[in-house]
């Protein structure tokens, strides 16, 4: 027997459709339901990789008798916060300010107007740790539904209005050198000096931060900025965090030395982290993250790209109902290879098995031999549907590592995933979020779609010269100026756009946490635009956004790694060069290939015939050899023909 859910495009709502509870899809028919039956709302919110989303859908959402007191007594709507953000967002800071955290799978009661008056997260099947069982919590919600229904109204109707309050744009406030200076600062306080990282259990990447930490280091000389950047590296890719026999990285760490990873593995993580090693290697020149940037890049194209051309959102934490099976080893099936992975006899995981670190590199043919034997286990499930946003920051990544590897392959994997998202997610010049077999969802796109898949056809476009990518870039910002910005308030902007599907509240969160906050990816896009296509309304727009998150980084540097990026490619230029010549001519590949070492963080650069893109308009041959033209900011220096001279000019 199979409930609403069976039709959904969903991969995490389908893995619902065979509970017994009786599961609406978020739609008005939903709330229409419970006020013609004046019951309370259940909202579920989750998503596919998520282990405890697991454990309560098997332990209360499967249970015949939980399912028949929520079937009698509420509307259950179940959401998946992946393909519904807004969603996710405006219930999770309710969630935050009524429990003083959050995550998932949350739990959140609503009236039949979707007001939220009662919130949490994960219940137990049992009262433990203080928490009520899922079924002592139902039967007070109902009770509490019935015999004060007045006042549980009146709450949340208050609720709605504190909400509201909190969605106000911060100030400007300046991000000048000083600001970008004292997050450094910040950020070294809160830095874990002995296993890298920054804070304690559970230890997530933070790769925006380390992204910003590595430009302040090409900018600045900051020894401090770039130890905190590869001490990070060095830990994370040595630890069980990193995949070291598939590539790709987990979600984060359990604890605080990288050992023990939560499993599941997300598109938006590895593609982060993929763009970070390449940029590291680039500065360093390390054989350690060139071997990690190319193996994500592989993880990347082997487990997540789907038959559509896209790329999947996630890797599932639990293989059959048990985290981590497929990754563990004992130390008796590693045998000669356990040193090298530092596993001894004494497990670090459950079931007497270990995570895999690196303690130093075996041979091609071990690693090999191990992935080929992991293979043949039970493989977590993954969840297929395509997220433009997620689908955006792969598409930058590939373009990235591809042309800094010179692996044509992954670049053609990038330009694939492009093409699948303007054919498929944009639809009459307005982005859809997901798709899945090449069918497209339903629900809008927000505003970090927008920014993220702007922001990857500018890199495409830089790579491969083709102006499309750039047109449709402009397209997309040109589309999110129109309908996100926030009325009176320049470089503020709403996650929604002004025509979408109106909730209790309209979301605008410019914090940058796993993923960058809309806002952010737009600042960023709207700026290498603005150096790639000429708008100067683009780099008015990309200055007045980063000042609205100037408190933000002063204040929680580590939750605007993406707004500091920005700032710094402000402060330093940002740096254009632009290289013209013939693609068969061998001068201009010197020149091609000088700049991709050289380049700094958040620098364009383009090559091809003299006029064939905008960066190249007006900018001939010089004495008819192939010439680089080196800018920054409004400030340019004489063209160069030699490899030499460019990378001086650089330095």
């Amino acid at each position: 027997m199979t409930n609403r859910l069976a039709s959904a495009t969903s991969p995490y709502l389908q893995q619902h459709a065979d509970n017994p509870v009786h599961w609406w899809e978020w739609c008005p028919e939903a709330f229409d339901e419970a006020r013609a039956r004046n019951v309370p709302v259940l909202l579920s919110v989750g998503y596919a990789a998520c282990h405890w989303c697991h454990v309560m859908a098997h332990e209360s959402f499967e249970d015949p008798a939980v399912a028949a007191y929520l079937n009698s007594n509420f509307v259950s709507v179940k959401v998946d916060r992946e393909e519904r953000p807004d969603i996710d967002a405006v219930y999770m800071e309710v969630t935050q300010a009524m429990t003083g955290h959050g995550g998932w799978p949350m739990t959140v009661f609503l009236t039949p107007d979707a007001s939220p008056f009662h919130a949490g997260t994960y219940y137990p099947p049992a009262p433990s740790r203080g928490m009520p069982s899922f079924q002592q919590l139902l039967e007070a919600v109902t009770a509490a539904w019935t015999t004060q229904h007045d006042e549980i109204l009146t709450s949340a109707s208050a609720v709605v209005s504190e909400v509201a309050k909190r969605a106000l744009p911060l100030p400007p406030s300046a991000v000048d050198a000083d600001a970008l200076s004292g997050a450094v600062v910040s950020l070294l306080g809160e830095f874990d000096r002995r296993h890298g990282g920054f804070g304690g259990a559970p230890k997530f990447p933070q790769s925006m931060a380390l992204e910003f930490l590595l430009r302040h280091h090409e900018r600045t000389g900051s020894v401090e900025a770039l130890s905190m950047a590869t001490v990070t590296a060095d830990a994370m890719a040595n630890g069980g965090l990193y995949d070291q026999l598939g590539g790709g990285f987990a979600r984060y760490s359990v604890d605080g030395s990288w050992t023990v990873p939560h499993f599941e593995k997300m598109l938006y993580d590895n593609g982060l982290l993929l763009r970070f090693y390449t940029h590291l290697a680039r500065v360093s020149d390390s054989p350690r993250y060139r071997q990690v940037a190319r193996d994500t890049a592989e993880f990347l194209l082997r487990d997540l790209r789907t038959s559509s051309g896209g790329f999947a959102s996630s890797l599932d934490a639990d293989t059959d109902g048990v985290e981590g099976s497929t990754y563990v080893w004992t130390f008796e099936q590693l045998g000669s290879s356990a040193e090298a992975f530092g596993v001894t006899s004494t497990p670090n995981f459950e079931h007497g098995t270990s995570t895999l670190g690196f303690v130093h590199d075996v041979d091609a043919s071990v690693r090999a031999a191990l992935l080929d034997e992991r293979n043949k286990r039970p493989q977590p499930g993954r969840d297929d549907k395509v997220v433009t946003a997620w689908n955006g920051m792969a598409i930058a990544a590939l373009a990235e590592a591809g042309a800094f590897f010179a692996e044509p392959s992954w670049i053609a994997a990038a330009s694939d995933a492009a093409e699948l998202l303007l054919d498929v997610h944009l639809v009459e010049g307005r982005l859809l979020r997901t798709s899945r077999d090449g069918v497209p969802g339903t629900a809008a796109g927000v505003l970090e779609d927008y920014g993220c898949l702007a922001d990857g056809l500018l890199a495409l476009h830089q790579v491969t010269g083709s102006i499309r990518w750039l047109d449709a870039a402009c397209g997309l910002l040109d589309t999110a100026l129109a309908h996100f910005a926030v009325p009176d308030a320049p470089g503020a902007f709403y996650d929604t756009a002004d025509d979408a599907e109106s909730l209790v509240r309209r979301p605008a969160d410019s914090t940058d946490n796993a993923s960058p906050s809309g806002a952010s990816a737009l600042a960023g896009a709207l700026l290498t635009a603005s150096l790639l296509a000429g708008p100067s309304s683009y780099r008015t727009a990309a200055e007045q956004a980063v000042t609205r998150a100037g408190l933000l980084a002063a204040r929680a540097p580590r939750f605007a790694g993406h707004w500091l990026t920005v700032a710094e490619a402000l402060e330093s230029g940002p740096v254009q060069v632009a290289i013209v010549g013939s693609e068969s001519d061998p001068r201009r590949s010197a020149l091609w290939s000088a700049a991709l070492g050289a380049l700094p963080g958040g620098a364009v650069l383009v090559a091809g015939e003299p006029d064939s893109a905008p960066l190249l308009e007006s900018r001939p041959l010089v004495d008819e050899a192939p010439a680089a033209y080196v800018c920054r900011g409004y400030v340019c220096d004489r063209p160069v023909t030699s490899a030499s001279a460019l990378l001086e000019s650089l330095r």
